[in-house]
């Protein structure tokens, strides 16, 4: 913990805040089973907005390590931060274990699960921290490409794309068996969409991150609308091709170019608006906080469950809006009552100068 942060974007960290308060929004529903189409994930092919909302992060994810350390990889310091970097990532991946360990003895939950959002995170925040201070434009261009072509490539030489079919998951089952979030011991198949094998899509998202945060570093906003546009665009063309469709699920090359195109100008609009235009970052105080911020709503979310709290609150707090909202209303009121819980924790975090470190 530390009671002073370094010199921030606000536009990064509003946005990086905006996509926390997204995965509670998404991920606390209260009733799984009455979710508006747009807070649900696509079935399998195919985007809504609750699938951008993993890349958007991982893309920040990358925009950040290019501010916090892309001075000092140009200045010829960079070797020094290798220690820096692999310890953070290993502390990330190490507190989503723990976290899913967690749920695994207070929910009862059949098999641990190995792989997780903070799994994927810290693995993203690791190796692309290290590509970043070995290679430099040209490189990371290259890795990027490479990630790309090859795991498109392996995902159409290994057969169908569909659930059961495709190879990353075939390849995750037999790699991480029951300890995957889907799994079926008879036919040996399972899947998770956090796998081992899609998290090559996941490091050119981060990498597309780091090219787009050093483009804001360098006050490049017309190079960062460009790789926003095109990146889109390509994402699009091959999604309507029918070349690669895009699939959250195995984070495709169509996926990480749509998505990641979208975070470009997503992250131009928000560093317009916020720190030219002085909108306020609204949820800045999620930023600052991110990682504590999902931890403790996991945390709460699971003992909440695990000690049988979860349903009596939905039933008697919020059973009086069914008449009025409908089903699909009702979910979504808890889960923003829920996310307006963290906000007004991380905002007096922030108000105090509390920022967690992981």
């Amino acid at each position: 913990m530390t009671s002073t942060p370094k010199q921030r974007i606000a536009s990064v960290d509003a946005l990086r805040g905006l996509a926390v308060a997204a995965m509670l929004l998404v991920n606390n529903p209260g009733d799984w089973g009455h979710v508006y189409a747009p807070l649900e994930h696509a079935a399998w092919n195919g985007w809504t907005p609750t699938d951008l909302v993993f890349p958007f992060f991982l893309f920040i994810v990358g925009v950040s390590l290019s501010l916090a350390m892309g001075a000092r990889i140009a200045s010829g310091g960079g070797a020094a931060l290798r220690g820096t970097v692999i310890n953070r990532a290993l502390r990330i991946l190490v507190l989503g274990l723990v976290l899913h360990a967690l749920a695994w003895w207070l929910m009862d939950k059949p098999a641990f699960r190995i792989p997780g959002v903070l799994q994927r995170i810290g693995l993203c925040f690791g190796i692309v921290g290290l590509i970043a201070i070995q290679w430099r434009a040209r490189g990371q261009w290259a890795w990027i490409a490479a990630l790309l072509i090859g795991y498109g490539a392996l995902l159409l030489w290994g057969g169908p794309l569909d659930k059961a079919g495709n190879i990353a998951s075939r390849i995750d089952a037999w790699l991480l068996g029951p300890h995957g979030y889907e799994w079926d011991a008879v036919t040996g198949l399972g899947h998770d969409p956090e796998g081992i094998v899609a998290t090559l899509g996941a490091l050119a998202t981060t990498l597309l991150g780091w090219r787009c945060g050093e483009a804001l570093r360098d006050g490049a906003l017309r190079r960062l609308a460009i790789i926003g546009v095109v990146a889109a665009a390509a994402g699009f063309a091959l999604d309507a091709s029918g070349l690669m469709p895009i699939n959250k699920n195995l984070w495709t090359p169509a996926f990480v170019l749509w998505t990641g195109g979208l975070a470009a100008l997503a992250l131009l609009a928000a560093h317009a608006l916020i720190d030219r235009a002085g909108w306020p970052p609204l949820f800045r105080s999620f930023g600052v906080n991110a990682i504590a911020a999902y931890a403790g709503a996991w945390m709460c979310t699971v003992f909440l469950e695990g000690f049988h709290w979860m349903a009596p609150i939905y039933a008697h707090g919020f059973g009086w809006l069914e008449p009025l909202v409908g089903p699909e209303g009702r979910s979504l009121a808890f889960a923003l009552v829920f996310v307006a819980v963290w906000w007004a924790i991380v905002k007096v975090l922030e108000k105090r100068r509390i920022f967690i470190k992981v």
